[in-house]
């Protein structure tokens, strides 16, 4: 099912001429130029020594985009983990933590909020079990989770590409079939800096369909791996297809996605052959209050709202979390493999 017709706004107009180009798009290059400038200062600034890239005794994965809004950066992040973990090193992750109704750094814990972290870090903090720390000055999140977590071989900065507070051995672009959009940095565009030549320490993975840049990189695959009642994932069980597929024969369900792209999670849904009425959310969405009726019969949820919403808070509705298998693919693994040996050398990984 597709969401009620509504009337296009400002936003959607200029969404829309992000990817194509337009008279809005346009008249907003003026911006967009100044914008570069005070990158270009920026970068300057790192380069004859006013500002410095944080010195750290472990290497750095940076995980970024480019493009602006929900490319698959927690996805990749999450699957990156499993990777390292499978080659035996412990890694922990570094994020601003956008969203969060605290301040300073905080390193997570077993009763940590989103609130307090995040929803994404708290979702990479559950589903990848790996110490993870927030905090606006990433330099000093790195700081206090080595000091939490002495042990760590490696941090993953999450969303970290345009911050070079932390220092960086490997970055991983990521892609969705937006590609680069029409070219043109913010807000004439969607781009957060301007694209360059990738380097021997850059690897590229398209959360799509195909790659959507000339740029060489890897193609994920990506599906949804089941269901689990909402209690069940805070428990830590794992999410099954069959209960899922299940879900087919109830209706009267909801789908709920608080993302920055809410279709592409009702298109996979709707691939599988449900039935639902969606919900879309706006990214980020706090869940203070539920956005279901309370005779829904059934409501769906995606992992990154499920960390908002502990079941206490659920009320009497069943409440299913879907959750996602995405999968880097092996010509990656060799990639990663072959950065890994460059960054722990006589290390078997």
């Amino acid at each position: 099912m597709s969401p009620s017709p509504r009337r296009p706004t400002l936003a959607d107009r200029l969404q829309r001429e992000w990817l194509s180009g337009g008279p809005l798009s346009a008249a907003l290059l003026p911006l967009s130029w100044l914008y570069r400038g005070l990158l270009a200062l920026r970068r300057l600034a790192y380069r004859i020594g006013l500002k410095r890239t944080e010195a750290l005794p472990v290497p750095v994965i940076v995980v970024g985009n480019w493009i602006v809004g929900g490319a698959g950066k927690t996805p990749t992040t999450l699957a990156l983990l499993e990777l390292l973990r499978a080659r035996g090193l412990k890694a922990g992750v570094v994020s601003r933590g956008y969203g969060r109704e605290s301040d300073g750094v905080r390193v997570a814990s077993p009763a940590s909020t989103a609130g307090e972290l995040g929803d994404e870090p708290l979702l990479i903090h559950r589903r990848g079990r790996v110490p993870v720390a927030v905090g606006s000055d990433r330099g000093a999140a790195a700081r206090a989770l080595l000091v939490a977590h002495p042990g760590l071989d490696l941090l993953v900065s999450d969303d970290g590409l345009q911050h070079w507070r932390l220092p960086r051995e490997l970055s991983l672009l990521v892609f969705d079939e937006r590609g680069l959009g029409n070219g043109r940095l913010l807000p004439a565009g969607p781009l957060r800096q301007p694209p360059t030549p990738l380097a021997a320490d850059d690897l590229v993975v398209y959360n799509s369909a195909r790659a959507s840049t000339a740029l060489p990189g890897f193609v994920a695959e990506r599906r949804l791996a089941g269901a689990v009642p909402l209690a069940g994932w805070w428990a830590g069980e794992p999410a099954d297809m069959a209960t899922l597929l299940a879900l087919r024969a109830l209706p009267g369900l909801r789908a709920c996605a608080g993302l920055a792209r809410p279709q592409r999670f009702f298109d996979m849904l709707a691939g599988l052959g449900l039935s639902f009425e969606p919900l879309p959310l706006p990214d980020h969405a706090d869940f203070h209050t539920l956005p279901w009726p309370a005779d829904a019969a059934g409501v769906l949820l995606t992992e990154k709202d499920a960390v908002k919403l502990p079941p206490e808070r659920a009320g009497p509705t069943p409440i299913w979390v879907v959750t996602l298998d995405f999968a880097l693919g092996a010509g990656f693994e060799a990639a990663l493999d072959t950065q890994l040996q460059r960054l722990f050398p006589g290390r078997t990984c």
